[in-house]
């Protein structure tokens, strides 16, 4: 298909960065973005998203910084993980907001640095996860990104505090589109935790589209975070792709609280004997906005355990998806899957569209998948205020019981401590009028 609205056009037009390995491949993906039907409701993975108001939208690349200094964003990150260690506005690297740095447990650097001093890792690993043949923004990140965040764990070695990434968005005066690139590798029996955030600058229309490929080695154990905080009137797609060796353990969680239309797309691969995954998700859509997650775990080795555990609340006119996919390859015998969806309407326009999957290819495995959906329980509103509790309080504590099962499986104290009270403005919102 050669219209897409004009983005085709757009990635044409994007200038080179000037680094070898980047442009080869931002070259190919261009040329394949034209030849990629724009993803609609007419394809099976996007059956529940109406990406209409995005084809149509006319987008423009925008300036480097949008014009922005880097005051005003303080009071927005999170207290407790110190200075953010990248910050890239509208995927662009800003120094004066960074603090990079390179040691003996960790290179956390510009992918664009990080192309010059580590060449040969950057060469090899860039894009051998994803597919631009046939993923649309997948194709469409790699043909527009300047730069992104470098985070090299080398073997054995433990990073103790959780590298946190910032990625601001600001669309400027008309729609505009960025893309931030994520290259993350934890060496054999490497340790660390990583933050993406990602917030907005102004209200414009943004489509904010990133991609972060996550490699963890033998024995390698990788906690990453994707927080999606964007203003209510952009569009948000992140992709996540992520393989597993040997006795590795993986922990990804991804919390969506902004954007008028968010597509959250996980695809962890366990390709080595004896791994462990964890993908856990929260998502609180309202007023008119949508929050689509589409998972495909896939077991490609023996004697690997994964778990989804995927929770929405949804108010007003939001709309919320799950596409859960667990596939099951022959040989990946002793495999040990669950998925579950559980979803909370707190009100009668709300609507949620879920689709647990399995695909399994041999015999000797125990997978399970299911999904609930539903509305506050009224009889426990009820005991809570026998027992003196004003009755939005008691709504909250049961709010709060709900979303507790994702923010709790999250290991950073500052983290979670962040989510609790973001989630905590939601539910007051929710309820103000309760």
């Amino acid at each position: 298909m050669a219209e897409n609205n004009g983005i085709a056009t757009l990635c044409n037009a994007a200038p080179d960065t000037g680094i070898e390995v980047f442009d080869n491949i931002r070259k190919d993906a261009a040329r394949a973005v034209a030849g990629i039907e724009f993803p609609s409701v007419r394809h099976e993975d996007w059956r529940f998203t109406n990406l209409a108001p995005v084809e149509k939208a006319g987008y423009k690349l925008p300036a480097a910084n949008g014009g922005l200094t880097g005051k005003g964003f303080d009071d927005r990150l999170i207290k407790g993980l110190g200075a953010p260690a990248l910050v890239f506005v509208n995927g662009v690297f800003a120094p004066a907001l960074s603090s990079p740095r390179e040691t003996e447990t960790a290179a956390v650097l510009p992918l664009s640095e990080a192309a010059k001093k580590h060449g040969g890792e950057v060469a090899r690993r860039l894009g051998s996860l994803s597919d631009c043949k046939t993923e649309f923004f997948t194709a469409l990140n790699t043909a527009l990104f300047e730069d992104g965040a470098f985070v090299l764990i080398p073997e054995g070695k433990t990073e103790k505090e959780p590298v946190y990434i910032v990625h601001i968005s600001s669309a400027g005066d008309a729609p505009s589109v960025t893309a931030a690139r994520n290259l993350i590798v934890a060496g054999d029996g490497a340790r660390a935790a990583v933050v993406e955030h990602y917030i907005s600058a102004d209200d414009g229309n943004c489509l904010s589209n990133n991609l972060s490929e996550v490699f963890i080695g033998e024995g390698g154990d990788v906690e990453h975070y994707r927080l999606e905080f964007e203003n209510t009137g952009g569009v948000h797609v992140s992709t996540l792709n992520m393989t597993q060796e040997r006795d590795s353990n993986a922990r990804s969680h991804s919390v969506l609280s902004g954007g008028r239309i968010v597509r959250n797309n996980i695809h962890p691969v366990l390709a080595g004997r004896g791994c462990d995954s964890i993908i856990n998700g929260l998502f609180m859509p309202d007023g008119n906005r949508h929050m689509d997650n589409f998972m495909k775990v896939e077991h490609a080795a023996p004697h690997c355990g994964s778990r989804q555990i995927y929770n929405g609340v949804l108010n007003e006119k939001g709309r919320g998806v799950f596409h859960g996919r667990i596939v099951v390859h022959e040989g990946a015998v002793k495999t040990d899957a669950k998925q579950t969806n559980r979803n909370l309407l707190l009100s009668d326009a709300a609507r949620i569209d879920t689709k647990p999957q399995l695909e399994i290819y041999n015999d000797d495995v125990k997978c399970t998948h299911g999904a609930t959906i539903g509305q506050m329980d009224e009889d426990s509103v009820f005991y809570l205020r026998s027992r003196g509790i004003p009755e939005k309080e008691a709504r909250s504590v049961i709010l709060r019981g709900f979303t507790g099962e994702s923010i709790s499986l999250m290991r950073s104290e500052p983290v979670r401590d962040f989510v609790e009270k973001e989630s905590e403005r939601w539910f007051n919102r929710a309820l103000e009028n309760g």
